[in-house]
């Protein structure tokens, strides 16, 4: 005779029990090479000024995109539950914590309002075929001082006629250029060791007081597949720069410019060192300004020093460029 319950019976018996379902979600064993791959991402997020640019400059091209290794989590973590690892889970969460306390300060938005002035820094591109586009973004975009790089011989004269009227003081050294709406004297060049000129130095008298003006646009890099990323000239360039800055005799500085490189990578550290973002002190995300179809890095900066509070980040739309324009409001 066959018990109603019988079957029943033997199902529970088999069933697992929680704490063997518990087990099986943290077994080692399951899921283990995503577990790896999320401890491997938390070491690169932890311990990227370990990993060495003596081959291709990998240190260096890790910290350009370092925000980008965040893109791992969510792919992790989908997979690891995919997988029902909770040891997976638990590695994917580690580098989501490290990331949130590199990173998610830039999240939040800490601008406080207009300050005394503007400023903008805008690489127009020496491919721009739409300049006077260009103008009408510089001169409706609220600054009083503007630093442009990669102008060419064609290009800086028709800058300089359609900036006059809202920028009437300019310097043009090289490729790179300012305009101000206040007065623009002590112009040198900054020689940063390329053989020509894509850096200078200006004072700039705002009615708060005179500030000094950098303006440069370091070496371009390049990744590529026999030799990594091709920065050498460029962190030549950062140091000249760092050096130059490093004995400004003035209080007050900025320097704008494309610096080919972000504020993590180490190699810019004889500039970055000295200046403080006006994007991480006070902007909103990350202010990524290059490419301008699919901005992915912020190699435009707008540094400071000398008690120059900045109150506002931003980026502006897209124009005939490739890089976006990025700005900046500052309290004297």
């Amino acid at each position: 005779m066959v018990r109603a319950d019988g079957p029943a019976a033997t199902a529970d018996e088999q069933a697992p029990t929680r704490r063997e379902r518990l087990r099986r979600w943290f077994d080692w064993r399951r899921g283990w090479p995503l577990t790896l791959l999320g401890v491997l991402v938390t070491v690169l997020l932890v311990a990227h000024a370990q990993v060495p640019n003596t081959i291709g400059d990998l240190g260096s091209l890790l910290e350009t995109f370092l925000p980008w290794l965040g893109l791992a989590v969510p792919v992790l973590l989908a997979l690891a539950l995919w997988r029902r690892s909770g040891v997976a889970v638990v590695a994917a969460l580690l580098p989501a914590a490290v990331w949130l306390n590199l990173f998610g300060a830039l999240l939040v938005d800490k601008s406080s309002g207009p300050g005394d002035f503007t400023v903008l820094s805008h690489n127009v591109a020496a491919a721009n075929d739409d300049p006077q586009g260009t103008i009408r973004m510089l001169t409706g975009s609220g600054a009083q001082i503007v630093a442009l790089q990669e102008l060419s011989a064609s290009a800086a004269p028709v800058y300089t006629a359609g900036l006059a009227q809202k920028f009437p003081y300019h310097a043009v050294e090289g490729t790179v250029g300012l305009w101000s709406s206040y007065p623009i004297d002590g112009v040198t060049v900054v020689d940063i060791k390329m053989g020509w000129t894509r850096a200078f130095r200006a004072e700039v008298t705002t009615p708060k007081g005179p500030l000094a003006v950098y303006v440069a646009h370091l070496p371009s890099v390049r990744v590529k597949f026999d030799s990594g990323f091709t920065a050498g000239r460029r962190d030549v360039s950062a140091q000249a720069l760092g050096d130059a800055i490093a004995r400004e005799p003035l209080g007050k500085v900025l320097l704008l410019g494309d610096l080919n490189g972000t504020m993590n990578d180490r190699s810019l550290a004889p500039v970055t060192s000295q200046l403080r973002s006006a994007q991480g002190a006070a902007g909103d995300g990350f202010g990524f300004s290059w490419p301008a179809s699919f901005p992915m890095a912020r190699i435009d900066q707008i540094l400071s020093k000398g008690g120059l509070v900045p109150t506002d980040s931003r980026t502006l739309p897209a124009d005939a460029s490739d890089h976006l324009a990025v700005a900046a409001a500052y309290r004297y």
